[in-house]
């Protein structure tokens, strides 16, 4: 007969805190990453492409993911070959799938550069403000993380960056371009004395790329005489493709080969992959309402101009403005109206996706109503580039 174990009679221990456990001491306090998700009628905080794919689109990927839902049993191809090849033709510049590397956003992409050239004893380099998750990627990759001020139009001051280039010697430096969160561009010339003045690895991350004015050149251009230049992309932002999440980049094949080191095994899943080939196939269609999110943003800058607010001249899909006495109370106040936005980015700026033409009226409507009641701060007043988020 089997023996009965002799079951123990132990009181529950109470549930286990945060504090309680082992964290890593640089996390402690720490809160996770995130803008607020919420159900309102107006979304403009995250610079998601209002537009969802179309019908067709929809359709073709349901039926992918259908035929890949019948090997589900299987892992995926563990490095996304053809999805790879079919990102280095929608770029272009005569690329192909060696000199592509993609992950779950780009945010899992740049977590893979810090990882692979960067980490204890060696810093990294941004240029403030900017996307709040580097020096996240810092942190976690256990990397010194140190920025350079940008001037007071959040252009970056080349001078500035190669002092620092020379003092801080950085394993990788990252320019987002256009910026997040002020939609600043930085010329090609620039970004190719940094890759110039340093021996570590410089990215340039071009997430609104999509939606720059026409004629802006992307660092693509400069890849084949900038070995070590990593320029990095999305299908989050113009390719209405956030839930899907898909990021890229292109570099050396030796830089590909780098990052599939430190890549976790089958890190992107079948349907991901198949559903993102889908999106590349419909590329035109997807990008449709580039144009008019283009138009959206122009639009809306020249309006905020109008009302008497700073403005930062924006290359993406958004607007960052101000500047507000108490902007936590402009934010508040539009979203009792219905409309969230971004509070992101230096003390008493706020920031506006571009979103559907009713979007924005209801963005105006409430933001007039608001504005009669709140205190700007003078555009003389110093300490822009303190970065909040």
């Amino acid at each position: 007969m089997p023996v009965k174990q002799a079951l123990v009679d132990v009181a529950p221990t109470a549930p286990i805190t945060l504090a309680e456990l082992p964290l890593r001491p640089e996390l402690v306090g720490e809160e996770p990453y995130g803008a607020p998700q919420l159900d309102v009628p107006h979304l403009l905080n995250v610079n998601e492409n209002p537009y969802p794919p179309p019908e067709q689109v929809r359709a073709e990927a349901a039926a992918a993911v259908a035929e890949a839902m019948a090997g589900l049993n299987r892992y995926p191809e563990r490095d996304a070959v053809g999805l790879r090849s079919d990102l280095a033709s929608y770029l272009g510049h005569g690329l192909n799938s060696d000199h592509i590397w993609c992950g779950n956003g780009s945010n899992e992409v740049l977590l893979h550069v810090m990882l692979a050239f960067a980490g204890p004893d060696r810093t990294a380099l941004g240029f403030a403000p900017t996307y709040s998750m580097y020096p996240e990627y810092a942190r976690d990759s256990h990397t010194r993380w140190v920025t350079v001020d940008r001037r007071p139009d959040f252009t970056l001051d080349r001078d500035a960056a190669l002092a620092a280039i020379e003092r801080e010697r950085p394993a990788v430096i990252i320019v987002a371009n256009p910026n997040n969160p002020t939609g600043t561009s930085t010329d090609l010339d620039t970004i190719r004395a940094l890759h110039d003045a340093t021996d570590g690895m410089v990215v340039v991350d071009e997430a609104y790329q999509e939606f720059a004015r026409e004629g802006t050149p992307s660092a693509l251009e400069l890849l084949p005489t900038c070995p070590r230049l990593l320029v990095s992309r999305t299908m989050s932002k113009a390719f209405a493709f956030a839930g899907g999440r898909l990021g890229y980049l292109a570099a050396a094949p030796a830089v590909v080969d780098a990052l599939r080191i430190v890549r976790l095994p089958y890190h992107l899943s079948a349907v991901t992959q198949a559903v993102a080939r889908v999106a590349l196939r419909h590329a035109d269609t997807m990008l449709a309402q580039v144009d008019a999110l283009r138009a959206e943003r122009d639009a809306v800058a020249d309006w905020l101009t109008e009302l008497g607010l700073q403005v930062a001249a924006s290359d993406a899909n958004f607007v960052l403005f101000g500047r507000f006495a108490d902007r936590h109370r402009v934010w508040q106040q539009l979203l009792d109206a219905g409309v969230l936005i971004r509070e992101v980015g230096p003390p008493g700026w706020l920031r506006v996706s571009a979103g559907t033409p009713a979007d924005m009226a209801a963005f105006r409507t409430a933001l007039a109503a608001v504005l009669p009641h709140t205190q700007l701060v003078p555009t003389s007043s110093t300490n822009v580039n303190n970065e909040e988020d």
